[in-house]
């Protein structure tokens, strides 16, 4: 199967063709989408910066829970963004802002699971005051920063 023939089938499914179809479901898919990323990108941010030592340590106890906060975040949003890309996937597909954005994702959770292996356990306060715990941070915000400015230039490529 081709790869145009394949996003044609894609864009052909039932569900796919109802998101297009049924008035006010691609903008209520896009609001959760955001809202995925809102939750999804505040708590990651929040963690990094206590990593990088810009918040005090009071906020150590909440790092695990803001981590599983995060990982609702980030369902939400790849569920949502599979839905929205579905629709064009064909467009989507060649588009260099998209590109770069799946690429800075599949970066930024390379460098998770980096920091998480490198400190021997998955609570990311093993990495506070570490060199490693702030060079994962300080990648960690520039990162999902480049995919949030990226995910905002799909629409103007």
């Amino acid at each position: 199967m081709q790869l145009s023939a394949a996003f044609q089938w894609i864009e052909a499914l039932p569900l796919v063709r109802m998101i297009v179809t049924f008035p006010g479901l691609y903008p209520t898919i896009s609001a959760l989408h955001i809202l995925g990323i809102a939750v999804l990108v505040g708590c990651i941010a929040t963690v990094d910066l206590r990593l990088l030592g810009v918040f005090s340590a009071k906020l150590d106890e909440a790092l695990p829970d803001l981590i599983r906060v995060a990982v609702a975040g980030f369902a939400v949003a790849s569920t949502t963004g599979l839905l929205l890309v579905s629709v064009r996937i064909g467009n989507y597909a060649f588009n260099p802002a998209f590109l770069t954005k799946m690429a800075m994702l599949l970066i930024a959770g390379a460098n998770a699971l980096v920091l998480r292996l490198a400190a021997g356990s998955a609570d990311v306060r093993h990495g506070l005051g570490t060199f490693r715990g702030r060079l994962a941070a300080g990648l960690s915000l520039a990162l999902w920063t480049s995919a949030v400015f990226s995910g905002r230039w799909i629409a103007f490529i």
